[in-house]
C-alpha cells in the first residue's frame, strides 16, 4: 500500500530552566494517522482501528463526542475557520490496548491542499482533553488554559513550532512564565512506513512503549520532588479543565 500514513521514530526531550535544571530524552515512536486511509490501515495484520490488535487507533480517544472530522470541523469552525479537506494527526497508538497520549497534532489542510490550521489536543492524567486551535503559521501561539503538570502555574504562555510530517517531523513547544523560558519539549523523528513488517520490528524494539510512557511520567515527576520543585494541587475538575479562557496570540518579536 502506498499511504500518506507513516510512523515516525526518534525522540522525545524536556528541558526545564527553572527553578530547578531538569532534562529527559526518551526514545518514542508517533503514528501520523490520515483518516481517509483507516479503512486500509485496518486491513493490516498488527493494526486496527477501533478493534483490538497489537496496534490500534481508537477514535474514542481523540476529540470529543462527535466523529474525528465532524470534530475537527466544528473545532476549525468556531475560530471562523475549515473546513479541512484533508485531516492527519500525530499520536502515540495503543500497544496491547494501553496508551496515553499527552499531545496529539491535528494537521489540518484546505481542498487545495495548503495547510489551514493545527489543533494541539492535550490530555492530562486525569483523563481530560482541552484543545487549542491555531491557524496555520510559522509560529503558533496561546496561553495555557488546561491544568496539565503539578509542577507548573497555570499562568504560562507556549509557543509551538513545527517541521510539518515530511521525511521527518519535529514538534517543539516553548512554555515561557513572565516572559522568561520555563519548559522546552520536543519530539523529533524520522519516516518510516507503516506496514506489518515495521509494525512487529517496533514492537521488539520498542516493547510496551506506551506503557512506559505513563511509567517515565510518574518517575520524571518522582524526580522533580527530590529536587524540591513545588507541587500545585488543583483538586476541583472544573478548574483544572477551564482554569481561564484561552488567549489565542501570535508570537511576539
Amino acid at each position: 500500500m502506498n499511504l500518506n500514513s507513516a510512523i515516525y521514530v526518534g525522540h522525545v526531550v524536556h528541558q526545564r530552566h527553572r527553578p530547578k535544571k531538569h532534562y529527559l530524552r526518551y526514545r518514542v515512536f508517533s503514528f501520523l494517522i490520515d483518516l481517509d486511509e483507516l479503512p486500509a490501515l485496518n486491513r493490516l495484520k498488527w493494526f486496527g482501528h477501533n478493534r483490538r490488535a497489537l496496534f490500534s487507533f481508537r477514535d474514542a480517544d481523540h476529540g470529543g463526542d462527535l466523529p474525528l472530522r465532524d470534530w475537527v470541523n466544528q473545532k476549525l469552525a468556531g475560530e471562523g475557520l475549515g473546513p479541512a479537506s484533508r485531516v492527519r494527526l500525530l499520536c502515540y497508538p495503543r500497544i496491547l490496548g494501553y496508551v496515553f497520549n499527552p499531545l496529539t497534532v491535528w494537521f489540518c489542510d484546505d481542498a487545495s491542499g495548503r495547510p489551514l490550521a493545527t489543533i494541539y489536543e492535550v490530555h492530562n492524567t486525569f483523563r481530560e482533553r482541552h484543545s487549542y486551535v491555531l491557524p496555520a503559521s510559522a509560529a503558533q501561539a496561546a496561553d495555557k488554559a488546561f491544568y496539565v503538570s503539578p509542577f507548573i502555574d497555570m499562568d504560562c504562555r507556549y509557543e509551538f513550532h513545527l517541521t510539518p510530517p515530511g521525511d521527518k517531523v519535529r514538534i517543539a513547544i516553548n512554555e515561557t512564565q513572565d516572559d522568561q523560558p520555563l519548559l522546552y519539549a520536543a519530539f523529533t523523528g524520522d519516516r518510516q512506513e507503516l506496514t506489518d513488517a515495521k509494525l512487529m520490528r517496533l514492537f521488539v524494539t520498542h516493547p510496551l512503549m506506551t506503557f512506559k510512557v505513563t511509567a517515565s511520567i510518574h518517575f520524571e515527576a518522582l524526580r522533580l520532588i527530590a529536587k524540591g520543585i513545588r507541587i500545585r494541587w488543583y483538586t476541583n475538575r472544573k478548574t483544572r479543565q477551564q482554569p481561564r479562557p484561552a488567549r489565542i496570540t501570535e508570537p511576539q518579536d
